[in-house]
């Protein structure tokens, strides 16, 4: 059941007029806003629909959704990691920031979209509502130049290009240790690594050692 108040997305590509009025009518049953569609853009697009001159409020509501703090990879920002979709103005004037999780179930969400309130607030927007896009899903490919640096420089190998599978995803069954040489270590960068485990401190990075200098380091996994 939707919570009164609850912001919910779904695709675009699932609305036509028949369906908007039944979902407009579902929203006052529940108390909530109306189902509506997203774009199915990339990362951190700022938008400014009414286009009413407000671009530069909208400009300081994105610097600070922008500057917020992965709660599981410090060093990198929301929009460094590219889970930052959009920053708008909504029809009641509210801010709306829109997140899309690194995976659906994702633990850090609730504190990201905490502290995302938070800096808006901070930041003089007393009206800010986050709400959750799931399409298109997230890709490791969204992550910055920038933060694949920071990642290196933390000793964390960035993600190399994301898989993409046309037709069904193949079940690969294969033994907890692998040896992969495209993942290079980011301490001494050699390219015979292998990998000790599949999940390290979070379940979007696996856990890797070094042939070569055999120091152990965390690798972001390509999804």
């Amino acid at each position: 059941m939707t919570r009164p108040g609850a912001a919910v997305t779904v695709p675009a590509a699932l609305f036509d007029a028949g369906l908007d009025a039944v979902l407009a009518e579902a929203a006052r049953d529940t108390g909530g806003p109306a189902l509506r569609a997203v774009p199915d853009g990339g990362p951190a697009v700022a938008s400014d629909a009414d286009g009413d001159g407000a671009g530069d409020g909208l400009e300081l509501a994105r610097a600070a959704a922008s500057a917020v703090r992965d709660p599981e990879l410090p060093m990198l920002t929301l929009a460094d990691l590219g889970v930052l979709r959009s920053v708008a103005y909504a029809a009641d004037g509210a801010v709306e920031v829109a997140l899309t999780p690194t995976y659906s179930g994702c633990p850090a969400l609730a504190e990201m979209r905490a502290e995302t309130v938070r800096a808006l607030h901070d930041a003089g927007f007393p009206e800010v509502r986050v709400v959750t896009v799931l399409d298109p899903p997230w890709s490791t490919d969204w992550i910055s130049e920038a933060g694949r640096r920071a990642l290196a420089a933390h000793h964390i190998a960035p993600p190399g290009p994301a898989p993409r599978p046309s037709g069904p995803v193949p079940l690969t069954l294969s033994p907890t240790r692998t040896a992969a040489p495209e993942v290079a270590c980011p301490l001494c960068g050699s390219g015979r690594t292998e990998e000790i485990s599949r999940f390290s401190a979070t379940s979007c990075r696996a856990l890797r050692r070094c042939l070569a200098c055999r120091e152990p380091f965390e690798h972001v996994k390509e999804i």
